[in-house]
């Protein structure tokens, strides 16, 4: 039987893991390391490259290296956090016809779908090479605050490369699972997610080998990437006032402080002060111009600490929403890279009135959670009984006058089944559109258009008299299915909700083949440099 593995598939750095007997382990790289950076990159010759040797090519190739795909997958072109976002990255985007995204590397275009498709890919060689065994199925986590269309590109992404995905599953979820696995406690817990590109907080109850969420929220333009922005940012404006040159216009000048940005940022994690030092940032025929300062952690705190306020704020809402005060929290979870920050640390200490578990590795245990309910599913481990997972928004319909009915509200546990009457609005009406919602406001127009069909041939008759009955179904992997029936007719139509954004099965297939002709065709390479 083909082993099962476990997959985080991160903003920044990405990991795999399977269960060794009757422990999680992490799948070292081909390189030896036990994370591998969510970067990918296209060489002059057409070559492609995948993590550290991606990684490598940031600064003297940034138009063709791919980074923080994650932030794009599920999204649309023109969405207002796309805009900022477009404004940071140095490689090029432009609008699919369906209103997508599509990634410019060299003479070809990209999905955010084929550009994860190949970190998971690099993955799936890695366990294969570790385990000396085929790969075929996967766990693969998303942040808790993903909706329809994200979970769903991200399945498309590893389906891809080859990789079915036999559960989606919610990071701080797994975080809590390898947790519980290891430790054996029962009691409330909080995990903290502060990854580099989405932030989620979700509070769970551990009762005997139960898992059962009991509220989760989020951002999922929340996360490292941010804090980085904050320095580069303060760079960019020091150097203007000194020397009138934007070098926000400059890619290879941008990748440059990029990269020292983020070194300063990690580095101020373990020590008060450090130094930012680019020597020839930018050039004229007459001078040089560098780039030489000395930051502090104070300042680094004082630069982020608005986004460390907002963890905490979205924090308050999953406590209030699962009813819970802070001080009742056994125990607090710290995952993801960016929780190393002293400043998060010291916040959530004083905010739940506790020190965060101190042995968790934040950059592995989400995979180790991955590949615990992998062998879960499989039937392999039995001491571990359910876990109940919940949906991280409200799901309905759009009803007269732009009103939003909610069926499913946000933090049911899932899998959820909800079947809830409606009716028509006109004498004689034969046919009713049933336009499927998700989000928290009142107003239709206010939360996000997941899918819209319609149900036809309904018997004449004043309006008011016939009975729809609209059900919604999501399954284990937070996936939605609605079925409009008309129950005096018996006349049903179903969907399962499908991206109004991402890609159409044809397409899907599409990608798949082109990339198994690229590797006959000896294109597919992952290189080391």
């Amino acid at each position: 039987m083909a082993e099962l593995i476990g997959i985080d598939l991160g903003t920044t750095y990405s990991c795999v893991a399977y269960m060794n007997g009757e422990r999680p382990e992490v799948i070292p790289n081909l390189e030896g390391n036990n994370t591998t950076p969510s970067v990918v990159s296209f060489t002059a010759s057409g070559e492609r490259l995948v993590g550290l040797a991606a990684l490598r090519q940031a600064i003297t190739n940034p138009d063709k290296t791919i980074y923080s795909v994650k932030r794009l997958i599920g999204k649309k072109f023109n969405s207002p956090e796309m805009e900022q976002i477009r404004q940071k990255l140095p490689y090029r985007m432009i609008e699919a016809a369906n209103g997508d995204i599509l990634i410019e590397a060299g003479s070809r275009l990209y999905t955010p779908q084929e550009i994860s498709s190949f970190i998971i890919g690099y993955l799936k060689v890695c366990a294969e090479s570790f385990l000396g065994t085929e790969v075929e199925e996967a766990v693969i986590t998303v942040p808790a605050y993903f909706n329809d269309h994200q979970r769903q590109a991200t399945k498309d992404a590893a389906s891809i490369c080859g990789l079915k995905v036999i559960r989606i599953i919610n990071e701080p979820t797994a975080a809590s699972l390898a947790y519980g696995f290891d430790s054996r406690k029962n009691g409330l817990l909080a995990v903290f997610d502060l990854g580099g590109g989405t932030f989620d907080i979700t509070i769970l109850e551990i009762n005997d080998g139960v898992f059962h969420v009991l509220a989760t929220s989020g951002d999922t333009f929340l996360g490292g990437d941010d804090f980085d922005n904050c320095v580069i940012n303060s760079i960019l404006e020091d150097f203007w006032c000194e020397n009138q040159i934007d070098l926000s216009q400059d890619k290879f000048a941008l990748q440059r402080i990029k990269e020292m940005a983020e070194k300063a940022k990690r580095e101020l994690s373990f020590t008060t002060e450090t130094e930012i030092n680019l020597p020839f940032i930018y050039s004229t025929d007459h001078n040089s111009f560098h780039i030489r300062k000395k930051v502090s952690r104070s300042y680094l705190e004082k630069l982020t600490g608005h986004l460390v306020d907002r963890t905490l704020a979205i924090s308050e809402q999953a406590l209030r929403e699962a009813r819970v005060e802070p001080g009742r929290v056994d125990e607090v979870i710290l995952v993801g890279g960016q929780t190393r920050m002293p400043l998060v640390r010291q916040k959530v200490t004083e905010f739940f009135g506790r020190a965060p578990a101190a042995r968790i590795n934040p950059d592995e245990i989400v995979a180790m959670g991955a590949a615990i309910q992998a062998k879960i599913i499989r039937g392999s481990i039995n001491n571990l009984v359910l876990l109940l997972d919940v949906t991280p928004f409200s799901l309905g319909l759009e009803t007269e006058n732009g009103s939003f009915e909610k069926i499913i509200e946000k933090n049911t546990t899932i899998p959820a089944r909800k079947t809830m009457a409606f009716t028509t609005v006109e004498n004689n009406q034969r046919r009713v559109k049933i336009h499927v919602l998700q989000g928290e406001s009142r107003k239709a127009e206010e939360n996000k258009s997941l899918a819209t069909f319609d149900l036809v041939g309904i018997d004449s008759a004043p309006a008011g008299v016939p009975q729809i009955d609209v059900t919604f179904e999501i399954d284990a992997d937070g996936l939605l299915k609605v079925t409009a029936r008309d129950v005096s007719t018996g006349r049903e139509q179903k969907v399962i909700v499908k991206p109004a954004a991402g890609l159409l099965p044809e397409e899907l297939e599409k990608i798949i083949d082109r990339q198994k002709k690229e590797v006959t065709d000896g294109h597919d390479k992952q290189g080391l440099l």
